[in-house]
């Protein structure tokens, strides 16, 4: 079975399920787990890889650096820069610390973290330098919401942007409202962190919920790998679990040529519907 891609505006296409790396890079001893867990994930065909800066202050991207050293070229590298970063000499610096983290001279897709004090026009226009000096291929968004990205398409070059990375699993669907419409509108995919609903604090019951395990148990797959496929169904969103464990990463993996029933999907909205109204954008 194909494994499922996503189209990015430029043409470029991405599979529809890479790795994230939240929390990895915070101790020593769990270093070379974590970058054994990213080549796995990328022999499988995970071969986008999302970090940050801000991830352990730089050292999940050490971790990244570390995994993608003498297979660069086989790698999408998304990374994001902290919002009092994200303008003018700030930005400049801030990336070229994130390249000489990741092993690498140029980011393919690098991302506004999440809004902060410094005026779009600013980030957009950084964003541009930085393309041309040819330290980043593509510039997108994180975190930010329909009135955000409203305000993004007004500023000259803003249109460029190439995705916006948000929260999005079963459980929280609030972007299906009027942020997932505009992106699909606009024709910029969405990337989907904690699609598993599991980092850090996060830990809601979209894993252990009968509905999931009922529909993993009569596919013979894990209700993890059911709610990876329910996050990418629609052929627009990117999800991006992070795993550390092999047996993890495999079922990730695997996932990328899982297709869900409309059957399947529609029990799924039963037990999580979608949104009847706006809300707040979900942020973790």
């Amino acid at each position: 079975m194909k494994a499922k891609t996503v189209q990015l505006p430029d043409g470029t296409t991405v599979p529809a399920i890479g790795q994230g790396t939240w929390y990895m890079g915070e101790r020593n001893s769990e270093f070379r787990s974590e970058v054994n867990a990213l080549k796995q994930g990328l022999d499988a065909g995970m071969t986008l890889i999302d970090t940050a800066e801000m991830y352990a202050e730089g050292g999940a991207e050490r971790v990244v650096g570390e995994a993608i050293a003498g297979r660069r070229d086989d790698v999408f590298l998304v990374s994001k820069v902290y919002p009092h970063n994200a303008g003018g000499a700030k930005a400049i610096t801030a990336c070229e610390q994130s390249l000489k983290r990741l092993q690498t001279d140029c980011i393919d897709l690098y991302l506004l973290h999440w809004r902060g004090s410094i005026p779009l026009h600013d980030t957009v226009a950084a964003m541009e330098k930085l393309q041309q000096a040819g330290k980043i291929r593509r510039w997108g968004v994180s975190n930010l919401d329909t009135q955000d990205m409203q305000s993004l398409w007004k500023v000259p070059g803003g249109m460029k942007c190439m995705t916006n990375q948000v929260l999005y699993h079963a459980a929280a669907r609030g972007i299906e409202f009027d942020l997932l419409p505009w992106c699909e509108e606009h024709a910029v995919p969405v990337m989907a962190y904690c699609p598993l609903a599991q980092a850090g604090q996060l830990r809601h019951d979209v894993l252990t919920a009968p509905v999931m395990q009922q529909i993993a148990k009569a596919r013979g797959v894990s209700s993890s790998q059911i709610a990876l496929a329910w996050v990418v169904r629609s052929g627009n969103v990117i999800a991006i679990p992070k795993a550390v464990q092999p047996q993890h990463v495999k079922e990730n993996a695997a996932a990328l040529t899982l297709n869900l029933t409309e059957d399947e999907i529609a029990q799924i909205d039963k037990v999580f519907p979608a949104p009847r109204h706006k809300t707040p954008l979900d942020m973790v």
